[in-house]
């Protein structure tokens, strides 16, 4: 393929609060059109919401609904889905997502993570050999304490748990809970109680990676259930046919509401950022707001960083990089 034929791959994630990763992709898109670049537009995702939309329209499967609780134990309307005869795949967001508590109400010190676990029973009856919890974006920080007391003495299929974030358990209520909802006390509250958990899980999820994704549902189901962990981003990736998509593409842009600390810990912008780097190709990003730090900039590697917040200005801002993405 002639370079000057090469798309540009366009895989960003949500500005969250503001617009849809499709949202995103389509201004991008549209500014590439306009000055005569054809876009490859790849839909990304972390393990939180949208993976399991994305990954069954990569792979195939099958929808399952079902009832289960969300996170202040209110019946809710879920949904797991059925790769293939022995996989299923579980987003917990679909139960316990804080998107689904209006702000008001949401309360960190008594968010559950019991419905995921009531998902993973009901994926389990399925009759298959695994299932992938993807646990990103849930508005629980219990240690998974929810989610284990109905799969306690339940015989399981394998789990393994796509993690959005590769922080340690520790880190859960610091890092994550404050977006929860909870204030300085409650953190305080929160980092005692996981301590406490801690210390009573057959393995101390204490110092390991990714254990305290989902607000250390993670960590609860490695520790109790022998859950696997992997990176969620990564995962998505590779379902989606990221690397050979990238390698026919002549540069990629991504981009997220806020491009900060966080994305460095397993986001799927990070995700993106390291691969293009790796591949030699080309990566810019459109995003809300610009809150790294040149070190933590570094890291990734990105040819330009453009701050936009709103559709217009995405487009226009993709439109921009005519200037300096490859023409040949």
């Amino acid at each position: 393929m002639a370079m000057r034929n090469r798309p540009v791959l366009v895989a960003p994630d949500k500005f969250k609060g503001s617009l849809t990763a499709a949202e995103v992709a389509a201004a991008v898109a549209d500014g590439l059109a306009r000055v005569g670049i054809e876009s490859d537009v790849c839909r990304i995702a972390d393990g939180g919401e949208g993976t399991l939309e994305i990954v069954v329209d990569a792979v195939g499967g099958d929808v399952v609904e079902c009832m289960a609780s969300d996170a202040l134990g209110r019946e809710v309307a879920a949904r797991f889905a059925l790769l293939n005869e022995k996989t299923a795949l579980v987003q917990s967001a679909d139960a316990i997502g804080l998107q689904l508590i209006p702000e008001a109400e949401r309360d960190a010190m008594a968010a559950s993570s019991r419905g995921v676990g009531e998902l993973i029973l009901a994926a389990g009856e399925a009759g298959v050999r695994e299932v992938l919890v993807a646990v990103g974006g849930t508005a629980s920080t219990d240690g998974g304490a929810g989610a284990l007391e109905v799969l306690h003495g339940v015989e399981l299929p394998k789990l393994t748990v796509l993690c959005d974030v590769r922080a340690a358990w520790e880190q859960a209520p610091v890092v994550f809970a404050p977006q929860k909802g909870a204030g300085e006390s409650e953190v305080a509250a929160l980092s005692a109680r996981l301590d406490e958990l801690a210390g009573e899980l057959p393995q101390d999820p204490r110092g390991k990676l990714m254990t305290g994704a989902g607000g250390g549902l993670a960590g609860g189901l490695w520790s109790a259930c022998g859950a696997q962990l992997k990176g969620g981003a990564a995962f998505v990736l590779d379902q989606v046919d990221f690397p050979a998509r990238m390698r026919a593409s002549r540069a990629v842009i991504t981009g997220e509401g806020s491009l900060d600390r966080q994305t460095l810990l397993g986001k799927a912008v990070g995700e993106v950022a390291t691969r293009a780097r790796q591949g030699g190709v080309p990566c810019h990003a459109i995003v809300g707001r610009m809150e790294m730090t040149e070190f933590d900039a570094r890291i990734l590697d990105f040819e330009s960083v453009t701050e936009a917040g709103s559709a217009q200005a995405v487009s226009d801002a993709a439109e921009r990089l005519i200037a300096v993405l490859p023409q040949h």
